[in-house]
């Protein structure tokens, strides 16, 4: 098997193409689900609080074991954990496919998630050490921000006519042959690669984390039924905080940690750990909004319901790569501002949606949400993989990942619990907000002292850490 450096650029495109056939499963997966809501809301006879964990519960597990998987990957082998995941990520779908009830759906996808956390980060090491020249890689990132626009396309229609012909078991059924044509490739064109260096395991690190993310997702959806202001929630919060400064304590007194704290010296990386937990939000809080307000509200069908957000989805598949090209041309600062503008107008505009609103409301809403996560995944991507050493590439690219899956649980979690509140305008507004937020941070972390304090980080991650040996 030759070594990335060794590549043609014809088996690397084939690299490529392996690569995004993870990120398409996992995407089509939740895009495809959240279209499906309803008729599992149905047949399970599920709360809003159900529905929340039936996405919830995907994210936040994926979200706690992506650093893991990264590290993983860079010491025993990416290929390896890219091939285990998939197995895993495969077999989960099979068992949700089957649940008998919620409670085993549930379980079956943090099972899935599992699996999950050993694809898209590992993935996009793979890319990050298979495409070497940053014009390759920035637009080889670009082609992979794309196929987040296919799975926002094909999602919803997919997952419409599934649930339409079949039920909501066919979405989980279609990972089945995708999940296996990806394993048979890896294994035949893919080759391994591990980091120089990599990170010992860091258990402490990673309990800490699961207890960060778990405990402020389940204070959400369970405190938030109860008020804002509820023991479950307030307790949550607390043990949620008490897990972050464990993070902030111990992480730094590690030679290898599990998360690396020096990583955020850099405000760009930063800056993109922050956009992404904000935009994700904003998509799956639009998913699960939206899902719920044309099939329950207005009545429309699985399948009419995923036509209603084509032109999303249309418009997310075209400036996608479109992102990649202006981040490797003109930097990220552009694709950021207009995607924060977008999403913040889009927002807007859906505080003012009501049962008989007009679609032409709908179409001018959805065409701007489109445009703003088109252009924001490529930008997140190359900020965090490309200023960090190579060596790195596995816990920067999973970071970067945790944050968007910490994002979209959060959303899920926020804006389900003010839907049940009663308040469907306020749920909008909170998705206006960290629009406005991924405005606000891709101006303030895209210039000459943002560049500065990545090129600082940068050397600083160069040289030997003097924590004690953990």
């Amino acid at each position: 098997m030759p070594a990335t450096e060794n590549l043609s650029r014809r088996r690397r495109l084939l690299v490529l193409a392996i690569c995004c056939m993870s990120l398409l499963i996992v995407s089509l997966d939740v895009t495809a689900l959240n279209v499906a809501l309803p008729s599992l809301q149905r047949e399970m006879d599920a709360s809003v609080s159900g529905l929340q964990w039936i996405i919830d519960v995907y994210t936040v597990v994926l979200a706690s074991f992506l650093m893991l998987s990264g590290s993983t990957a860079d010491r025993v082998g990416r290929r390896r954990v890219f091939q285990t995941g998939l197995v895993i990520f495969t077999t989960g779908s099979v068992l949700c496919a089957l649940s008998p009830g919620l409670g085993w759906l549930v379980a079956f996808r943090a099972a899935q998630a599992v699996g999950g956390s050993m694809l898209n980060p590992v993935a996009m090491s793979i890319i990050t050490n298979t495409f070497r020249d940053p014009k390759e890689l920035a637009r080889a990132i670009g082609a992979w921000g794309a196929v987040v626009g296919v799975s926002m396309a094909l999602g919803p229609i997919v997952g419409g006519a599934l649930v339409q012909l079949f039920s909501w078991r066919a979405i989980f059924w279609l990972n089945l042959p995708i999940g296996l044509s990806a394993l048979l490739l890896t294994m035949r064109f893919v080759p391994e690669s591990r980091a120089p260096h990599p990170r010992r395991p860091d258990l402490v690190g990673q309990l800490l984390v699961i207890v960060l993310l778990g405990s402020l997702t389940f204070g959400i959806i369970e405190g938030g039924k109860d008020g804002w202001g509820s023991p479950v929630l307030l307790i949550c919060f607390a043990l949620a905080l008490l897990a972050l400064l464990g993070l902030l304590l111990y992480e730094p007194r590690r030679r290898q940690p599990l998360l690396e704290l020096r990583f955020f010296r850099s405000a760009p990386f930063s800056g993109a750990f922050v956009i992404a937990i904000n935009a994700f939000a904003c998509l799956g809080g639009f998913l699960f909004l939206n899902t719920l307000y044309l099939q329950d509200e207005r009545g429309l069908s699985a399948f009419d319901a995923g036509l209603h957000l084509l032109p999303m989805a249309a418009v997310t598949l075209v400036c996608s790569p479109l992102s990649g090209y202006l981040v490797s041309r003109v930097g990220a600062r552009l694709p950021l501002l207009v995607a924060g503008a977008a999403v913040t107008a889009s927002g807007m505009l859906l505080t003012r949606l009501r049962v008989d609103s007009s679609l032409w409301l709908l179409f001018g809403a959805y065409v701007l949400f489109g445009i703003g996560v088109g252009l924001v995944n490529a930008p997140i991507t190359n900020t965090a993989v490309t200023g960090m050493p190579r060596s790195q590439s596995g816990v920067a690219a999973a970071v970067a990942s945790t944050g968007r899956q910490v994002g979209s649980a959060l959303g899920v979690a926020v804006v389900g619990t003010v839907l049940s509140t009663g308040s469907r305008s306020a749920a909008w507004w909170v998705i206006a907000g960290c629009g406005a937020l991924v405005l606000t941070l891709g101006a303030l972390t895209t210039g000459a002292w943002a560049r500065g304090t990545a090129q600082r980080a940068t050397a600083r991650m160069s040289e030997p850490s003097h924590a004690p040996p953990g």
